[in-house]
């Protein structure tokens, strides 16, 4: 496998071989997320999102305390009007819809504090562990503002009603188990465990056919605003592309055969 790194002003990105981590990089303010960071992501995502090699992406923090603690709290308070405010919660947003977008999965592999923005970010992926000593929560009522990347409606969708009341109102931080109890993440693990079985996560998903994982990760995004009816009319479009690929007829034949599929992405 090949490894290559990039480091940022405020993000690294390392790919070894079929998978990219991508490290939030500003650990001594707790890897806040300031406007340079949003825009360095964004154009990570879209380069990776180009790579048709690429079939996973690990999303995590610099250092031992923070995935990330939120926005830049300096360049909020110097936002001089509601349309300056507006325009920055379009920058964050968009940055969460990229994660979203992107072709492949993103696992967040959050190793303290997510908190606001950082809270924000990690509900965009598709998939999310948590060190032991991760904290969530959604502030920005603390500061006398709303949650503006998302947070009020992906914590709906990913919690329900009450409990995006609940961390939206409150603003209370949540650990790391009752974010699993919650169904916040899907792991907890010791903190010098994370990032492995992040990897972990990451290998068994760029193992599976490019084509099928793509197509179930569009079904499972765009499915959630739909009514039943047509998200199953989506998975059944979905279904019927798969059907016609070429790894399907390898991935198909490779059981009856009772061999390891070698899937190519077409």
């Amino acid at each position: 496998m090949s490894m290559m790194a990039m480091v940022l002003q405020t993000i690294t990105v390392e790919r070894d071989g079929p998978i990219a981590t991508i490290t939030l990089n500003r650990p001594n303010v707790l890897n806040a997320l300031n406007l340079a960071m949003l825009d360095e992501l964004g154009q990570a995502l879209a380069t990776l999102d180009a790579d048709d090699a690429l079939r996973a992406v690990i999303l995590t923090g610099a250092g031992p305390k923070a995935f990330a603690a939120g926005a830049d709290i300096a360049e909020l308070n110097a936002l001089p009007d509601a349309r300056a405010g507006e325009e920055q919660a379009r920058r964050g947003q968009a940055l969460t819809v990229a994660i979203e977008r992107l072709r492949v999965p993103v696992i967040a592999a959050v190793n303290g504090f997510a908190l606001g923005g950082g809270c924000e970010m990690a509900m965009a992926c598709d998939i999310r562990i948590a060190s032991e000593n991760a904290k969530f929560g959604q502030p920005e009522v603390n500061l006398g503002i709303v949650p503006g990347y998302g947070g009020t409606q992906r914590t709906t969708r990913l919690l329900g009603e009450g409990w995006a009341m609940y961390l939206c109102l409150t603003g209370e931080m949540i650990d790391a188990q009752e974010a699993l109890r919650i169904g916040l993440v899907q792991r907890v693990l010791p903190a010098d465990a994370l990032l492995g079985e992040a990897r972990r996560i990451a290998e068994l998903i760029a193992a599976k056919a490019p084509l099928a994982i793509t197509a179930t990760k569009r079904a499972i995004v765009d499915g959630a605003a739909l009514t039943l009816a047509d998200g199953l009319a989506l998975e059944a479009l979905r279904f019927g592309y798969a059907v016609s690929t070429e790894d399907f007829r390898e991935g198909s034949r490779a059981f009856l055969d009772k061999r390891k599929p070698a899937f190519r992405g077409r």
